[in-house]
């Protein structure tokens, strides 16, 4: 390569190396240091040392918060990988009309969330909605409050968020399913193996790449939701939807101390980063490469 194509390709590279100092890698260095002050987002920085920290652990809104997230991370990530590798499956037998039906259930996840909030809270209504109504028919005296329930409102933002998700799972997994050599799904015919035993014993080990990858994206984008909490429940009803990315965002712009919301950041960081690390040193036992 010539010292010309060389400054060329460097020059390719410039805009996007600059968006990424600018927009995400000084930020991250800034919010890191602002962690360690007091600042309102006008004054002078207050160097406070690690006391943004400890106040975490005394912090009641924070507490739920955090344990709101992980709840949802328990609920949505299971369910929605076992259902976009269900789907997946069903989507690979090679049944043409079902090329329809792949974009009607990848559809959601590009669909814009307030067009999917604004359905899902009709669906969802306590008193008109389809669901309740269905439920009132079958029996059902008091049926859930759904969003505006402090016992139902998670779960049905569990749902909206699964329904919304699985499209993009299962656009991966139908990517690693392509992927499988045939020869071996044709030996397994010949020694008689039935579909089960092909599920279990080709389709999974040969997945688990792509099953590590999901669930660690899953758990990741788990713990970043925000847009649909903050258009469907913004938290409420209570703090009962009030997730962790919500709290910083309430912290650092309605109540406008940026060091504290910080400190919160760089807590999910370090939650997250646990959480990878822990994967990535089980994956060893389980992912065939």
């Amino acid at each position: 390569m010539t010292q010309r194509n060389r400054i060329n390709g460097y020059m390719f590279l410039l805009p996007n190396i600059l968006g990424f100092l600018a927009f995400i890698l000084i930020p991250v260095f800034f919010s890191f240091g602002m962690s360690f002050v007091e600042w309102n987002g006008f004054g002078a920085f207050k160097f406070i040392g690690f006391d943004n920290y400890t106040k975490l652990l005394q912090d009641d809104n924070f507490i739920i918060s955090f344990r709101n997230s992980i709840i949802f991370m328990l609920i949505t990530v299971p369910i929605t990988l076992f259902l976009a590798l269900i789907v997946s499956v069903w989507l690979n037998s090679g049944i043409k009309w079902l090329k329809l039906f792949r974009t009607a259930v990848f559809l959601p996840y590009v669909t814009s969330t307030i067009a999917v909030a604004v359905v899902w809270q009709l669906i969802f209504n306590p008193t008109k909605g389809p669901v309740n109504t269905i439920l009132m028919n079958l029996g059902m005296d008091n049926p859930p409050g759904w969003f505006a329930s402090t016992s139902w409102a998670l779960i049905a933002v569990s749902i909206v968020y699964i329904w919304n998700h699985i499209g993009y799972y299962m656009v991966l997994y139908l990517a690693g399913l392509q992927g499988i050599p045939d020869h071996l799904y044709e030996a397994a015919d010949l020694d008689g193996a039935g579909i089960i035993h092909k599920f279990f014993h080709i389709t999974l080990p040969s997945l688990s790449p792509v099953i590590f990858f999901t669930v660690i994206m899953g758990v990741i984008n788990s713990f970043k939701v925000f847009d649909m909490i903050y258009v469907l429940t913004q938290g409420g009803p209570g703090r009962s939807t009030q997730v962790l990315v919500y709290t910083i965002y309430n912290t650092a712009f309605k109540q406008f101390d940026f060091g504290y919301a910080s400190a919160m950041a760089y807590v999910l960081f370090l939650v997250i980063l646990v959480i990878t690390f822990i994967q990535f040193r089980a994956q060893k036992k389980w992912v065939n490469y």
